[in-house]
């Protein structure tokens, strides 16, 4: 299917199909640039090291577990991991970063309030946490997946009691762009070729599933693009990005 330039523009510049996942790699490019060159940076549960040429300019270190399998990776396989340990006991000294970067991580630990006491420990006086994690998820890489979600009441809370301070939580989109996201999970989800359905079953779906996907791929996501800025409330909202100062 063909997109008209308007829609086209809308995608490229909100990451109409994949918002979320769009607008945390800008909220991460954008936190990563006012990092003052030098700075010692640790990405916790980094993963595939996705953000590592964001912190070119910084002394760039990272931890993970390193436990799952490639499949369950963003990146496919996992990046160079300098700490490979559990991210509530990480082996450097009180004091040691400036920053701290940790994004959809702590839904998959067992005690994420005591990851936030070994942050703080971490962190030099002054030093800034960097946390994403979703209010609402299906779940995934499994067995390690603990909590569906977080709301700003746990971060202002637990931070809090850990001593952290000046802390920010900033919702990644509202209500209708979630639903948007859904809209296209749909879609995915029972595509004909997507092998959930028996063979006659398929074919049946198949002519129902042609005709929705104009109206749930695009025209759903581009009107609840333009409805989410009357979203004051945004408790819908697929996660939270949060900073907080030691």
């Amino acid at each position: 299917m063909k997109l008209p330039g308007s829609i086209k523009s809308a995608v490229k510049k909100t990451g109409l199909f994949n918002y979320n996942v769009v607008a945390r790699d800008q909220w991460v490019a954008e936190q990563a640039q006012i990092i003052p060159p030098g700075s010692s940076v640790l990405d916790a549960g980094a993963g595939s090291c996705p953000y590592r040429d964001l912190f070119s300019h910084c002394e760039y270190k990272t931890q993970d577990f390193s436990s799952l399998e490639n499949k369950h990776l963003s990146g496919g396989a996992y990046g160079e991991i300098d700490y490979v340990c559990d991210i509530a006991s990480i082996p450097v000294n009180d004091d040691s970063f400036d920053v701290i970067l940790c994004s959809e991580v702590i839904e998959h630990v067992p005690e994420p309030e005591a990851v936030m006491s070994e942050f703080f420990r971490i962190l030099k006086p002054g030093g800034k946490l960097l946390l994403t994690a979703p209010l609402g998820s299906g779940i995934h890489q499994e067995p390690y997946h603990y909590y569906g979600g977080f709301t700003p009441f746990w971060y202002e809370k637990v931070l809090s009691e850990k001593g952290f301070k000046n802390i920010r939580v900033h919702a990644n989109g509202g209500s209708f762009k979630a639903f948007s996201q859904e809209s296209i999970r749909f879609l995915q989800m029972t595509s004909p070729l997507s092998g959930i359905f028996p063979a006659w079953t398929a074919l049946l779906w198949s002519p129902v599933w042609l005709v929705l996907f104009p109206f749930l791929a695009v025209i759903v996501p581009v009107v609840s693009h333009r409805l989410d800025a009357y979203d004051k409330k945004q408790h819908f909202t697929v996660g939270y990005f949060v900073t907080a100062e030691k």
